[in-house]
């Protein structure tokens, strides 16, 4: 009877364990992940109005400098750290005679403790100095950290898919 009543109780439990942690494991929407949001939100937008200007040490705050983080831009291929990137971007951005470079709707938010990523479709519109009009789409995937209370972009991907 001891013993049957043993094997009872393991099965119970072995039934009851596994539906409480499923449901507890749900992500519910909650005040952090719309803090998320709109931080990140607020983030993507201040990112995209500093490049906009064509001076990147106007988006240079929203980046780590470590001198071995990997950045990944439409030319060159990529660039190993800020200083590198600052150098190369500003080649890239000098053949241009104008450039907006509008996020779309698209932003979508993942964070876990104190790194996060974020990926968003943008548009460009501009025209080169050669009097060529250029009008294309593209992507951004940028990881974050947060460093002493602060997001800072600590790998990028920005990229045009091949027409």
């Amino acid at each position: 009877m001891i013993r049957t009543l043993r094997h009872s109780l393991i099965l119970l439990i072995a039934i009851f364990v596994p539906l409480f942690t499923v449901g507890q494991n749900r992500k519910a929407p909650t005040k952090e992940r719309g803090t998320d949001e709109a931080t990140f939100k607020a983030l993507i937008e201040q990112y995209y109005a500093a490049w906009n200007t064509g001076d990147p040490e106007k988006a240079s705050p929203l980046y780590a400098k470590d001198a071995n983080l990997i950045f990944y831009d439409i030319a060159p291929l990529k660039y190993k750290g800020w200083a590198e990137y600052d150098s190369g971007v500003r080649n890239v951005l000098g053949t241009f005679a104008s450039a907006k470079f509008v996020p779309q709707q698209d932003l979508n938010v993942t964070r876990h403790g104190s790194v996060a990523w974020t990926t968003v479709t943008w548009h460009l519109s501009g025209k080169k100095k050669t009097g060529e009009s250029v009008d294309m789409d593209g992507r951004q995937t940028a990881i974050w950290e947060n460093r002493s209370g602060k997001w800072l972009i600590v790998h990028e991907h920005f990229s045009a898919p091949l027409q």
